[in-house]
């Protein structure tokens, strides 16, 4: 099958690439705002990875990230991500978090805790402005591990987000057995938001569900004017998307945080 040995090819060559993409420098972290839906303030961003590869130009994450998970390599690239956005938003006005995401296979390690706290030392970021996001996949292996390992976060200061929030498995019995401060609630449940027979019910029961515990609430993939009004009505606490700024570079996130501090 000359179409399966090509593809097969392909990522093999994609895996020895991405062995050597660290210590060549081409991996970027770029960084997409987080808005408080009431104010329209940028209060947040989510640090997001980038490959510039020599000769396929950009890469798509999700081309790489699945290659990065099987090979295991994604443990290094995800330490590496960590260090850069703690490093850059430690520069950033104090009042302005940082959101990085946190792969399975980095959550099973059994030393993300050390290496958060590194991460923390290293870069003179406040604890309290880190915020790891974890999938419902992180969770499903072993409870008593995982409720262990975010306990861990908990002690070090860190906040913590369930992300892409009922995309997976039983999400609402994680919310009663987990301490997360906030819940990412997916695209999926967004896109359709302002049409007839929308999602706004479901976001409504998850942002009444995380405001009666507490929990923050970010939509993510805001596109339009009318979702963003629909999710301030209903409660929303955070947006990202589109619809205010795509992921951008660290230098243009800079100058967008400064233009905000001067407005204020």
């Amino acid at each position: 099958m000359p179409e399966y040995d090509a593809k097969a090819r392909l990522r093999r060559q994609l895996e020895l690439d991405l062995r050597q993409a660290l210590t060549r420098g081409e991996f970027e972290v770029h960084y997409q705002p987080l808005v408080d839906l009431a104010a329209n303030v940028v209060t947040g961003c989510e640090a997001l990875l980038r490959w510039h590869h020599p000769e396929r130009g950009m890469v798509s994450p999700a081309d790489f990230i699945p290659v990065a998970e099987d090979t295991g390599l994604i443990g290094e690239i995800g330490e590496w991500v960590l260090k850069q956005a703690c490093t850059e938003a430690a520069s950033w006005p104090g009042d302005i978090h940082i959101a990085v995401n946190v792969s399975p296979v980095q959550f099973r390690s059994k030393t993300l805790a050390l290496k958060v706290a590194a991460a923390l030392a290293e870069s003179g970021l406040a604890p309290g402005r880190l915020e790891l996001e974890v999938t419902e996949t992180v969770l499903i292996r072993d409870d008593e591990e995982a409720l262990t390992i975010l306990q861990q976060l908990r002690e070090l200061g860190v906040r913590i987000a369930l992300d892409d929030f009922g995309t997976g498995y039983s999400s609402l019995s994680y919310l009663h057995r987990f301490p997360f401060d906030k819940i990412k609630i997916d695209r999926s449940f967004i896109s359709d938001i302002g049409e007839p027979e929308d999602s706004s019910p479901i976001v409504q029961a998850v942002v009444h569900m995380a405001a009666a515990r507490r929990m923050a609430t970010t939509a993510e993939g805001v596109e339009t004017e009318a979702q963003r009004e629909v999710l301030r009505q209903l409660g929303c606490s955070q947006m990202q998307g589109w619809l205010f700024s795509p992921a951008v570079p660290a230098a243009k996130l800079k100058r967008l945080l400064s233009a905000q501090a001067a407005a204020a």
